[in-house]
């Protein structure tokens, strides 16, 4: 196939924009590091806490509507199994940012944290801390893996250009302008990226909803035509996995760095919280085109369209719709422009991705372990490399699946399961410890392994009421039993920290074999409600820390 080039001319002309601002923003962060005496550290990864408003919304915004966003809603209501009801991207997304807002900014904030790993860190220590970063790396991974899949899927249909070439030229871009200059880069290009994508779908939407080889929308919604309505249906059998994939969207994205990273930039609490309450409103806002797409594309007789029959479904291809959608039913110059809208898309998710993991092992592994006396300028050299390191691992992993929502399930499931409950315990319950972690962390881990997941083809061992075959014909827990994992999971880490604290303080076992050191604790609290000298009581939290 030849090369689309005015869309490859444009697609250039985007990647050049994006870079130019990246480097503007650079300029800018190196200008605030010269004029700050505090950490430089704090300027690379959280803007010097100082993020203006309207771009924290842009960039808080940006990171969560990504490609796996668009093109997602779009699979999932262009699948005739799944439909407009499976769609579930946009709500729990207001769910997340208003409980963030409320509840987990301020004890963030409050202490001054870099990152969400540093209250683990400075409550369990080193070791186990270290141990509990894993699993948010490999989520940032699989998020840099789904933002470049859903990118090299629509250039490879739009453009012709090859799979390969789309995703290892965009990963080079985004890598290259998240080095210059850290979230200063990030948020500025997010607020270009997140302009062009709202643009883009919205000017492709009307020539959508008019295409002479597609019936009205409102026509096919609740009546089977082409392929079943898209508004799909909710079986009674199918209610606890559906609130199971709602609950995952909504508390799983709190796990997340590139949250947290955005909330700790704000330049106050009420700032932080004017943010979170603003994105959730832009995210249904922007959920709108893609569940347009996915409608317009079930009512389409493809066999009228130069793609013909099978169809997209039935050809495997449900998880590139939305291009497919825009090369066949517009215009050629609008495709191109809704190729902008996807890689706008995904350069605003990945670039937050990379940011997020460099900064906590940056932060709490390089500086708070390895080297403590490092210096500003060896830390800039240390995110650089961690930034190049996590996007070649999530480039080599699109080359391993091309659907957009295995990756994008398989990462927030994993923030949901071990993450999320183990942020809950720290942030909020005094009680928990390191022992009551531990036993959280892997028996979280082994439950959820036990339990199966039909999109990487791991059979299940432990079967929950209603286990069945799905239409696809896997083995699939209809059950909501990843919420039953995370709440598990949360009660084992206070059930297990309350036995601890309660054998080493009542002296039913040494000290010696105190290896996390809560009967010190104990010790230290102790002696500062008796001193009640504010000045004392900080010197031995510091020490505790």
């Amino acid at each position: 196939m030849a090369l689309n080039i005015p869309g490859i001319i444009v697609m250039a002309g985007f990647y050049v924009l994006i870079l130019g601002t990246g480097i503007w923003a650079s300029m800018r962060s190196k200008k605030e590091e010269r004029k700050c005496t505090g950490d430089g550290m704090e300027i690379t990864l959280l803007a010097g806490r100082n993020i203006n408003l309207l771009v924290g919304i842009f960039t808080l915004t940006a990171t969560w509507v990504g490609g796996g966003f668009i093109l997602g809603i779009a699979e999932a209501v262009y699948n005739p199994t799944l439909g407009l009801v499976w769609a579930l991207m946009p709500v729990p997304y207001v769910l997340t940012f208003f409980l963030g807002g409320f509840f987990f900014a301020k004890p963030m904030r409050e202490n001054r944290y870099i990152t969400m790993m540093d209250p683990f860190q400075q409550k369990y220590g080193n070791v186990l801390s270290s141990a509990l970063i894993l699993p948010a790396l490999v989520a940032d991974v699989l998020w840099v893996a789904r933002t470049l899949v859903s990118l090299g899927g629509t250039l490879s249909v739009i453009l012709d250009l090859h799979y390969v070439y789309s995703i290892c030229i965009s990963s080079v871009v985004a890598i290259i302008y998240t080095l210059l200059g850290g979230l200063y880069s990030v948020a500025y290009t997010d607020v270009i990226q997140l302009i062009l994508i709202f643009v883009s779908l919205w000017v492709c939407v009307p020539f959508l909803l008019t295409s002479p080889n597609s019936l009205d929308i409102s026509l096919t919604a609740f009546n089977a035509t082409f392929q079943a309505p898209w508004v799909g249906k909710l079986e009674a059998q199918d209610a606890g996995k559906w609130i199971d994939d709602f609950m995952v969207l909504a508390l799983g994205g709190l796990a997340y760095q590139a949250f947290y990273q955005r909330i700790l930039s704000a330049s106050s609490y009420t700032q932080a919280q004017v943010t979170c309450f603003a994105s959730s409103a832009f995210c249904l806002v922007l959920g709108i085109p893609s569940i347009l797409v996915g409608a317009v594309a079930a009512s389409t007789d493809w066999n009228m369209t130069a793609y013909g029959l099978p169809t997209p479904y039935e050809r495997g291809q449900a998880g590139s719709i939305l291009p497919l959608a825009l090369h066949h039913l517009t215009p050629h110059y609008i495709s191109i422009i809704g190729i902008g809208a996807v890689a706008a898309a995904v350069m605003s998710s990945m670039d937050s991705a990379l940011l997020s993991s460099a900064s906590m092992f940056s932060s709490n592994i390089y500086k708070n372990i390895c080297r403590k006396q490092a210096s500003d300028r060896e830390m800039q050299w240390v995110i650089r490399i961690s930034v190049v390191v996590v996007g070649l691992a999530g480039t080599a992993l699109t080359f391993l699946d091309n659907s957009v929502l295995v990756f994008w399930l398989v990462g927030v499931d994993m923030s949901y399961t071990i993450m999320f409950p183990q942020l809950v315990c720290v942030l909020f319950f005094k009680i928990s410890n390191g022992y009551g972690a531990t036993v959280g962390f892997f028996s979280g881990m082994v439950l959820r392994f036990m339990s199966g997941e039909p999109l990487i083809n791991l059979p299940p061992l432990i079967h929950y009421p209603g286990c069945r075959l799905d239409a696809e014909g896997r083995l699939t827990q209809f059950f909501p039993f990843r919420t039953t994992i995370m709440l598990t999971t949360i009660v084992s880490i206070l059930f297990f920290s309350y036995l601890a604290s309660l054998i080493f303080n009542k002296g039913l076992l040494s000290e010696r074999w105190d290896v996390f050191g809560i009967s010190q604790e104990q010790g230290k609290k102790v002696v500062q409600a008796e001193t009640k000298n504010p000045a004392a009581s900080k010197q031995l939290l510091d020490t505790s820390c």
